[in-house]
């Protein structure tokens, strides 16, 4: 088929639900295209895999920045999923929401039917939650949310040194508070990871009405004056044209969606015309306000055979554990090495946290791109709502080609001077009691003490935890890309649904929120179905 209703352009944690959820309606036709490969095997469903994907090219795009001025002039490393999931497929599968403030901030800026009472409801929905069942969370949903099954006890030693330096323990980070530190709840099933590609399109994808198109990249909107009518793409090295009646849905992700509508004319028409590419709609915000979770790692070593590592010992275990995994679905192998961490304020007089820790049951440097030998733990830190913004925009005219991505980490003075305090507060609790019999030598970080030293190391090693956002903006203001029903502004049958609406970064992981746009927009998209045929 290359005619249909709907076509939704990227298979990733939106794309998977619009696709399943739009397609429940029969007498429609859907089409969901993905640049990456339809089944990512053992490396997807297998939780451990993801130290294998991210700093590799397996299903990853494996994006850089450009260099960044705060990073002391070094790239930044931006991974991607490319397979159908996307970034849900190769994530650490930490289900977090955000804090109920980002929610009731979109709201406040004018974005009607994004408070967090609106969008409650459709976290719920997508949710199976095996732990909680109470008025935060849902059950019966197609997103499996579970406890993890490594056994590890090393994640209640960070909770009881996190204790110790006076922050209380949180259970559930999702429901009344978010505030404090606890074990991390995942997107797993029975020991395996749960993305959007399994929990979603698996059950969809014997419907007649839904096409799924893999290993095929998008590399433009096709228009009909100012309405979006299709997508071009490239599939085995041939150029096919897909059609839509209805709409054509955007779900790129932050990096690449407005990557695509720059490449079809639609964003700045300067900077279109000087990629020789011809403007059919100047959209100004197409790519501006990009937001990212700047985050620093802090690494002990340890001799405590409950961590993951290379050292002569894991060798040995690893035999069992995979044994373990493979037959019981338990053990070292469910890990998403960040098996717990909290919500924390840099000081007092913050209204709501504004630090997000990952506590990591292994040595970990440059996001595992560089192999450290012998075992031990980490914890990141990361800066919830960064002041710092930046952009993306065309390397290039050639669709084949990465986009430019420059988050302009630490432009703003305000995040440093607050990550300095991120980095004190995390180093008081990893050096408690708690965790002194574990406890070795630190690993790069030892010696810091001044400001300006602790600034020095933020710059040399600082990086993304990987939650770009808000390229494509939702708002009313002259530098939004989308309304607050998610259609592009002065182009008709077309929307955007991924993190890159957010009109700011949520204070959290940004799957789950992600998927719950997702759930939100196939109920706009169906509303608009009905108001046309009622019209008509």
């Amino acid at each position: 088929m290359t005619d249909f209703t709907y076509i939704v352009v990227g298979g990733g944690s939106a794309g998977c639900v619009l696709a399943s959820r739009l397609s429940e309606d029969p007498t429609v036709r859907v089409c969901l295209v993905e640049a990456g490969k339809s089944d990512g095997g053992l490396a997807v469903r297998c939780p451990a895999g993801v130290a294998v994907m991210v700093p590799t090219r397996l299903h990853n795009w494996a994006f850089q920045t450009v260099p960044q001025a705060g990073l002391n002039g070094r790239c930044g490393y931006q991974p991607r999923g490319k397979v159908l999931g996307g970034s849900s497929a190769i994530n650490a599968m930490v289900y977090m929401r955000g804090h109920r403030h980002d929610y009731d901030h979109w709201l406040a800026l004018g974005n009607a039917g994004w408070g967090y009472e609106d969008v409650l409801p459709y976290f719920k929905r997508s949710e199976n939650n095996e732990t909680f069942a109470n008025d935060f969370h849902g059950r019966g949903g197609p997103l499996n949310v579970a406890e993890l099954r490594t056994d590890n006890p090393f994640p209640d030693h960070f909770i009881a040194a996190a204790r110790q330096a006076g922050i209380a323990e949180n259970a559930d980070f999702n429901g009344a508070e978010q505030e404090g530190v606890g074990r991390y709840q995942v997107t797993q099933v029975g020991g395996e990871r749960c993305s959007t590609a399994r929990a979603y399109l698996g059950p969809a994808r014997s419907r007649p009405n839904l096409a799924v198109v893999s290993d095929a990249l998008a590399t433009r909107l096709l228009l009909d004056g100012r309405r979006a009518t299709g997508v071009q793409i490239i599939q085995g090295g041939v150029t096919r044209t897909l059609r839509a009646s209805g709409e054509v849905l955007l779900s790129g992700g932050a990096l690449q969606s407005p990557q695509l509508l720059m490449l079809s004319g639609i964003g700045p028409a300067r900077a279109l015309a000087g990629h020789g590419i011809a403007p059919v709609c100047d959209l100004a915000g197409v790519g501006q306000n990009l937001q990212d979770h700047i985050d620093y790692v802090m690494s002990y070593r340890s001799d405590c055979a409950d961590l993951f590592g290379v050292a002569a010992s894991a060798v040995t275990l690893a035999i069992a554990r995979i044994r373990q995994y493979r037959n019981q679905r338990r053990g070292m192998f469910t890990t998403n090495f960040a098996e717990a961490g909290g919500f924390v304020k840099s000081d007092a007089s913050q209204a709501i946290p504004d630090l997000q820790l990952h506590f990591v049951i292994s040595l970990l440097e440059d996001h595992a791109r560089k192999l450290t030998l012998g075992l031990g733990f980490s914890c990141h830190v990361c800066l919830l709502r960064p002041a710092s913004r930046g952009e993306v925009t065309l390397a290039s005219a050639d669709p084949r080609a990465a986009p430019r991505i420059d988050p302009r980490y630490y432009a703003d003075p305000s995040d440093l001077a607050t990550m300095i305090r991120g980095f004190r507060l995390t180093r008081r609790i990893l050096e408690m009691p708690a965790l002194a019999p574990f406890r070795g030598a630190p690993l790069r970080h030892g010696g810091l003490e001044t400001d300006s030293q602790i600034e020095a190391t933020l710059r040399q090693r600082s990086d993304t935890i990987y939650h770009p956002a808000g390229t494509c903006r939702m708002g009313s203001d002259a530098m939004a890309v989308v309304d607050d029903r998610l259609c592009v502004r002065g182009v008709g049958g077309l929307r955007v649904v991924d993190a890159s609406v957010m009109p700011t970064l949520v204070g959290g992981n940004t799957n789950a929120p992600v998927i719950m746009i997702a759930e939100k927009a196939a109920d706009l998209v169906r509303g608009a179905a009905r108001a046309r045929g009622a019209g008509a």
